[in-house]
This record gives C-alpha cells, structure tokens and sequence, in this order.
C-alpha cells in the first residue's frame, strides 16, 4: 500500500489476511473450526466500521443536496476566512468534541468532507483530519478507553485516576507540536510559525486544558468538556482574529452573513448529531441502556453457522459459531450510523424540503464499494492477529518488543499500544488487548506500572492515524480511491514523532 506504485487496500488487505489465515493454520496449528470461527466473526464485526462509514456519507451527501453545507460554508467564511481558523476549529476544536460524545472514528469522517467542501485538498485534509484525531481519543467516548480499556486489569480506583491523569497531560503536552505538524501538511510553514501561531496555541489550549483539569475529576467527560469549551473559545479567537495575521485571510467581497435561523437550520446536521449522540451515550439519559438491552427476543438456530439472537433494541448476538466458544455481537442502534446519521440525514431532507434521499443513498452506495472490500478483510486480519490471546501473533510482536528494549520499555511502551490500534482499528481494544502484557512487563523489569500503563493509554491515542479502519473511512467520505496508502505513509511519520516524545516523556517526568 505504500510502494512508489502502491496496490490499493481493496487488493491489498485480502493478501495480507489470507497470509495470517495460512501462519493461523500451519505455523500456529490452531484448529481450523477455530480458525474458520474467527473469520466468520471478523467478517461480521466489519458491519459495525462498514455501517459508521456508510451513515457518514449519507450525511454528509444529505448536507450537499440539501443546501445545508453550502450555508454553513457561508456561515464559517462568515467568521472568517482564514484558512488556519478555519482548519482549528472543524479539524482540530469540532473534532475534539465528537470524539468525546462519539468515538468509533467518527470525528475524521465528518470534519474532513466539510474543510474538502471549503476547498482543503482532498488528500492533505485527510492526513490532518486523522492526526488531529489523536489527542482526543484518550477518553474517547465517555471515557471507554480508559476505564472499559483497563477493566481487564485489577486495578483500584486510585490508579486508573493516576493513569488517566497522566495520559491526559502527556497528550496535552504533546499536542502542540502534533498540531503544528498536521497544520505542515495543509498550510505552508511561514503562515504556521511566523504569522498565526498564537492563534494555533491558544485554539490548542482552549481544548487541552480544560481536557487536562477535568481529567483530575473524572474519567468520563475530559473529552467532552475539552471540545465543548474549546470550540467556542476557537470560533471567537477566530471571529475576533485574535492571533491571526489578518494578511492571510483571503479577499472575498461576495461573502454574505446569514441569519441566526437560517444559521440553526443549516448548521443542524451537525448540531443534531452532536445532540442525539449525547442524549444516546449519556448513561443518565436512559437512552444508552434502551439501546444496548441486549436482552433477545428472538431466537434462531442456524445449522452449522450458530445460534442468533435479536432484541427488541434490534442488538445482534451470533453465540457458538461453528460449534465454538466464539461470538458476534452488533447493536445496530447504539453504534453511530442510524442514529445519529441515518436519521438526521433525513431530516435535514424533510427541513430542507429537499427529495434527494435517492441520490444521497445512490452516492453512498457508490462510495461504499471498495471501502465494503477492505473493511471485511481488515476485520477478519484483526481477529486471526489477535487469536490465541497469550499466543496470538500480536502478543508474539509485543513481547519480542519489549524482550529487545529491556530496561528501555518506557520508552518502547507507547508504541506497543499504537500498534494495537493499528490493528484493531480502535484505542479501547488496543488498551484491552495490551494493557495485561503491559503490565506484566512492567512488573518483570521493576518499572513504574502506573506510569507503563499510562504510557499504553498514549500509544493507543496515537495509534488513532494509522488504524485502516479509520483512514479508509475518510478516504471513503472523501471519495479518495487508492490513496490509502499514501495517507498512511505520511501519518506514519507523525506517528513516529508521537512515538518519541511520548516516550521521552515517559522516561523523564513520570
């Protein structure tokens, strides 16, 4: 995928999962009912990235038939023109905040087809989109990662206070120069570092440093509270061009300022998911147990394939695959596609008395064909990496890692968790799946667990831009094709910067 003449991921992911499904099979010897089980769940579990990205087109192509985005284009040249504002408050404040009501990759895939829609290049927006999607997913949605993440582990209370407060300030301590970098792909240097840096800085803080506090009192909302505070501090620095050299801002007397309603009827697509996604994902609410009663209501025996349950919640269970222990679960309305997207995507349609649902689901088919492809091998890929739990291929490279690095794991660590996202596509399952192995580690070579842990926590965040699942998705929302590759070459080497600050970080603070 990032060779000079690069095979796309559509091509390119099969290979690599029928090369593991062969190690599976005759290196590991793994029994092939287990095996040929694992696949079968990868292939479902793609439902749930395959559904995130398709609701996300739909939306947006709802946004774009609509009127709605031509508005809200209006409405931010309206607070101002300037490119860097512009990218700090959908790419970097707007992101921050679905990251924390949302998760699942979300906040790349909305915010990039908007910044494409202001005239961002396709593929440089899409490589900022992802590395600024990194920071935020410490907490993720309503904290996951963290204490969903770590739950495989006996920690008390007090410790995963300490864990999470330290990611947080690493990542916030980070993120400055990680938002630079993103900003190096978009804009050139001279307007980043001579002429608005202030204004990057204080749009940075705006969200890190409420993120930071609200770590030291809970490990749910940082995210949350972060965004929230963040996004309106940036889009008045913005309004006010405070930090801004005005000289940048491009020259345009046909901009328009447009009403407070018809600011609130344009802007609703995307006011509408942030609201729906945090009546659904606040526990408080109710609405997040309704969605996830997992509880069936009906019951299937499908011979040879396994027993398949449904709720009244519509959440899918496929238990005793093939005869196995293994098993498939989906809840097809708690997981961002028809709630938030679906459905304001069409009633954006009914507000804007617009009829052309048929076009946006005829876009969204057509976007969804090769991303379709590559999502059901990256899934299957994940799951033969990870079979075997203390002997699976995964667990085979963390320890061979941290064999070689010895009393230099600290440094190591982050990028032990990144490699796990970049597998699984996801910071709480990469925390799930070497949050154990790290800790043992830590135990093995007298480290600071707390600190190892924490550490894990970071690489996991960072790991957010390299995932596939994450990149074909906004190379999908974004209509890239076979450019996959090249968006992960570049935010690979961001990565690789992350990598070492954070581990220098680690070795000399915590």
């Amino acid at each position: 995928m990032t060779k000079k003449r690069s095979m796309a991921s559509q091509e390119a992911i099969p290979l690599c999962a029928l090369v593991i499904y062969l190690i599976s099979l005759f290196y590991y010897q793994f029994p092939a009912i287990e095996v040929h089980a694992k696949i079968i769940s990868g292939l479902l579990s793609a439902l749930t990235p395959i559904s995130i990205i398709a609701g996300a087109i739909f939306l947006f192509r709802c946004m774009e038939h609509s009127g709605a985005l031509a508005q809200i284009k209006v409405w931010l040249n309206g607070v101002s023109t300037h490119s860097i504002a512009q990218l700090m408050i959908v790419g970097w404040a707007f992101s921050f905040l679905i990251e924390g009501i949302s998760g699942f990759g979300t906040p790349a895939a909305i915010a990039a087809p908007i910044l494409f829609s202001l005239g961002f290049p396709a593929v440089k927006v899409a490589v900022f989109c992802l590395i600024l999607n990194t920071v935020p997913v410490t907490f993720g949605a309503v904290g996951a990662p963290i204490w969903f993440g770590m739950s495989v582990i006996n920690i008390s209370e007090n410790d995963l206070a300490g864990i999470a407060k330290s990611a947080a300030l690493i990542n916030a301590a980070i993120a400055p120069f990680i938002v630079i970098l993103g900003l190096l792909f978009v804009v050139e240097k001279a307007s980043i570092v001579f002429r608005n840096l202030l204004f990057i800085m204080l749009s940075i803080f705006a969200c890190t440093l409420p993120f930071v506090i609200a770590s030291h009192f809970s490990i749910e909302f940082p995210t949350v509270i972060g965004g929230t505070v963040g996004i309106v501090i940036t889009i008045l620095l913005a309004k006010y061009s405070i930090g801004i050299d005005s000289k940048d801002a491009e020259e345009d007397d046909s901009i328009t300022k447009i009403g407070g309603l018809a600011l609130l009827k344009a802007s609703f697509p995307l006011w509408g998911t942030v609201v729906l996604l945090f009546v659904s994902r606040i526990e408080e609410f109710g609405l997040q147990q309704l969605l996830r009663l997992s509880q069936p209501a009906l019951q299937f025996d499908i011979p040879l394939l396994g027993e398949l349950s449904i709720s009244v919640s519509l959440v899918f269970t496929l238990s005793n695959i093939l005869g196995t222990q293994e098993s498939w679960n989906h809840s097809l309305l708690y997981i961002p596609s028809i709630l938030p997207f679906v459905v304001i995507g069409f009633m954006t349609l009914i507000w804007f008395n617009s009829a052309s649902s048929g076009l946006a689901l005829e876009d969204t088919k057509t976007k969804m064909k090769y991303p379709f492809i590559s999502l059901l091998a990256a899934m299957a890929f994940v799951n033969l990496m990870m079979m075997g739990e203390e002997k699976s291929a995964v667990q085979t490279i963390g320890l061979a890692l941290s064999s070689f690095s010895q009393e230099y794991w600290t440094f190591f660590a982050p990028f032990l968790g990144a490699l796990g996202s970049f597998f699984s596509g996801s910071a709480t399952i990469s925390n799930l799946t070497f949050a154990g192995i790290q800790l043992s580690i830590a135990k093995q070579l007298s480290l600071d667990s707390q600190a190892i842990l924490a550490l894990q926590a970071v690489g996991a965040t960072m790991g957010n831009m390299v995932c596939i699942n994450n990149i074909v998705a906004v190379s999908s929302v974004l209509g890239l094709h076979n450019r996959d590759g090249e968006i992960l070459k570049r935010s690979f080497l961001i990565l690789l910067v992350y990598g070492v600050m954070a581990g220098l970080f680690g070795i000399l603070v915590l």
